[in-house]
């Protein structure tokens, strides 16, 4: 019985636009932690939400940069 190759689960085509889409998703994230901290006033200001906004563009940022690099070629 021979072994199966590693597979990526996701198709080398998709790569690009997988890139395009959470890269642009995470800097709209981004942009709205930035407008959020820049127009409320430090007593109006929600950890939670600073925290959770956060966390999600850096999710986004974090997986469209691994894509792009996918889709460039350089294989991590």
């Amino acid at each position: 019985m021979a072994p199966k190759p590693i597979t990526s689960p996701v198709p080398d085509a998709w790569y690009p636009t997988l890139s395009v889409v959470m890269l642009s998703v995470g800097l709209l994230f981004t942009a709205s932690f930035f407008i959020y901290e820049a127009t409320s006033s430090r007593k109006s200001r929600s950890l939670a939400k600073e925290l959770t906004t956060g966390a999600v563009a850096s999710v986004f940022l974090g997986f469209g940069s691994l894509f792009l690099l996918l889709a460039s070629g350089v294989y991590v």
